[in-house]
């Protein structure tokens, strides 16, 4: 398992690699950006330009609530960030594969590119349920306390190890078969999962480990579909 991160790590300087990861941060960016234009603009809509209270006429209700929003999804985005960049990396993830296939794996008979639209579903199941459960692991941090990193840690490990590991496995096996192997190695692929949450927690850093993910995960599934 460590070997897999380490193999990964050691080739984040991949062109492909390059590339998928400035992919994924920037849609990501920009569609935060886009979320958070459109919610301002909502509340604006909501709350009306002028307010009598006391006899004083208060003019600036909109915009403090325009801003208000602006500064909520600025604090949302630092929890949506990475899922939703690992999301966006995942239609990307053929890639990422490939690179991984070509170095360590040469010899190995082509696979056909999975659908478009299969990867859409996939990528947009992930965007769904990682940003659902990270807004409720989110609330829960405020009542967990000390162990709140240990929550972040095992939903994001979950995840990360259950949606890489059957993007990465499907390529070759199916969706039923990647299923099969997902399930039958469900602790290890957690636990790796989970090693890849912590440096989510690290700022910057955090922005890597979609691709290493991907690339480790790659890895994974060779490892434990040769047994």
């Amino acid at each position: 398992m460590i070997g897999d991160f380490l193999k990964a790590l050691a080739q984040l300087t991949d062109r492909r690699f390059r590339r998928v990861l400035l992919l994924g941060v920037g849609l990501t960016i920009a569609l935060l950006a886009a979320l958070t234009i459109v919610l301002a603009w909502v509340a604006g809509l909501f709350i009306p330009e002028t307010v009598t209270l006391l006899g004083m006429e208060i003019t600036w209700l909109d915009s403090v609530a325009s801003w208000a929003t602006v500064g909520l999804m600025i604090v949302l985005s630092v929890v949506l960030m990475v899922p939703v960049a690992a999301a966006f990396t995942g239609i990307f993830l053929d890639d990422v594969a490939e690179a991984v296939e070509e170095k360590h794996y040469p010899g190995l008979a082509e696979v056909g590119h999975i659908p478009v639209l299969d990867t859409l579903r996939d990528s947009l199941s992930l965007i769904l349920v990682t940003v659902g459960v990270n807004l409720v692991a989110f609330i829960l941090l405020f009542f967990v306390g000390p162990l709140a990193p240990v929550l972040f840690w095992a939903v994001n490990g979950y995840l990360l190890g259950r949606e890489f590991f059957q993007m990465a496995a499907m390529r070759r096996e199916g969706r039923e078969g990647a299923t099969r192997l997902r399930k039958r190695h469900a602790g290890q692929v957690w636990l790796a999962g989970t090693l890849m949450a912590v440096p989510l927690s690290v700022p910057l850093v955090n922005l890597l480990i979609p691709v290493i993910g991907a690339a480790s995960f790659t890895h994974m599934y060779h490892r434990l579909a040769a047994r």
